[in-house]
């Protein structure tokens, strides 16, 4: 298991870890660097192998935690809406690239550790200590209730469930799609493409494929995105190269020995979006206006943050409600800890990675 080192060795092993996984596409990793120097959540947001080497020693008084199926890289903005089956308007984690058995503090602690950093740049109106507070009532009480999809529809009243009055998808999100950049042919990679035609509503559709450049934590990761006119109106799919969760490179493990990424959108409580599979080495999703992720600084500025933190703790208890064994395991857990255990893990998590920040961007 590589030790912490420095935050420069750090990203040399695990890009020199990822280049022997997959195909890396290097502009994305330069891009990457530079957004990474920007701020502090920035760094945060693209560096959960760092976070990954450095929670188990920082917050080594939770590494006996009960272990679930974990987000493993959970913060604010890694929320987001899709269509289920029925077409309902859903909302909930939509990244889980990370995904690994971990003890259910790490996702809570990253959570709030976000949490602080935005409260820190003013880009979230509230005490951190309350943020603390809500996150783990939405929690605890969702995994004593057994948890509930959190399902929207397009009104006031159920967006209140979010503290926001209106989710507005991009006005421009097709034209922005169609002025990605062209695959040349024989790029596009024949698994790829036979992966997202299995998801299209008709055979032989014409359609155009397009690179897509898209987050801070997958940079690197192939992307491919089929988009076809069908029935007077633009449908797209997505094709990300699938990689093994940063845990596995702190165990020297190029390959992930189980699909982490597939069982947690299985076993979550939640109503699934019916287009997002892994298949093979793909995860593939439907890309829309309304089926994206969502960030809390896009957000209107007139929104409720403790109710959207309350539903993000709710959530994580969502997912966490996967591994059902562990449930009272950790409602015994949370009983014993003390009352400030969450704002005073993250507090620590949040001031490590500022430090790490701070020496990377130096260089």
């Amino acid at each position: 298991m590589p030790g912490p080192g420095n935050i420069h060795e750090a990203t040399r092993a695990y890009e020199k870890w990822m280049r022997s996984s997959l195909l890396v596409v290097e502009s994305e990793l330069t891009a990457k660097h530079t957004a990474m120097k920007a701020d502090p959540f920035s760094f945060f947001r693209g560096t959960y192998y760092r976070w990954a080497q450095l929670w188990p020693v920082v917050c080594k008084d939770l590494t006996r935690a009960p272990t679930v199926l974990a987000v493993g890289d959970l913060h604010v903005d890694s929320f987001g809406t899709w269509r289920d089956r029925e077409g309902r308007f859903c909302w909930g984690v939509d990244d889980f690239d990370e995904s690994y058995p971990l003890p259910y503090a790490n996702d809570l602690v990253r959570l709030a550790a976000s949490v602080k950093l935005m409260v820190d740049a003013e880009r979230i109106d509230m005490k951190f200590r309350k943020a603390c507070q809500v996150i783990l009532e939405g929690y605890e009480r969702t995994l004593r209730e057994g948890g509930r999809p959190i399902v929207l529809a397009e009104n006031e009243t159920d967006l209140e469930k979010l503290g926001v009055q209106a989710l507005k998808a991009p006005p421009d999100f097709w034209q922005t799609m169609l002025r990605h950049p062209p695959v040349r042919n024989g790029q596009f990679p024949h698994d790829a493409r036979a992966a997202i035609e299995k998801t299209l509503p008709g055979t032989r559709l014409r359609y155009k494929v397009v690179h897509r450049q898209s987050g801070l934590g997958s940079l690197g990761q192939q992307r491919f995105v089929v988009i076809a006119d069908w029935q007077g109106g633009c449908i797209a799919r997505e094709a990300k190269a699938r990689r093994a969760p940063a845990c596995e490179w702190l165990r020297g493990r190029a390959k992930s020995r189980t699909r982490y990424y597939e069982a947690l959108i299985m076993s979550a409580v939640r109503s699934r979006d019916p287009y997002q599979h892994v298949m093979g080495k793909w995860i593939i999703r439907r890309l829309s206006p309304d089926s994206n992720p969502i960030e809390v600084s896009t957000l209107p500025g007139e929104r409720d943050d403790e109710i959207l933190l309350y539903a993000m703790g709710q959530e994580a208890a969502n997912v966490h409600l996967g591994t059902s064994t562990r449930v009272k395991r950790i409602l015994r857990d949370l009983r014993n800890r003390e009352k400030n255990w969450l704002r005073s893990a993250a507090k620590r998590m949040a001031r490590t990675m500022e430090r790490e920040w701070e020496e990377y961007a130096k260089k």
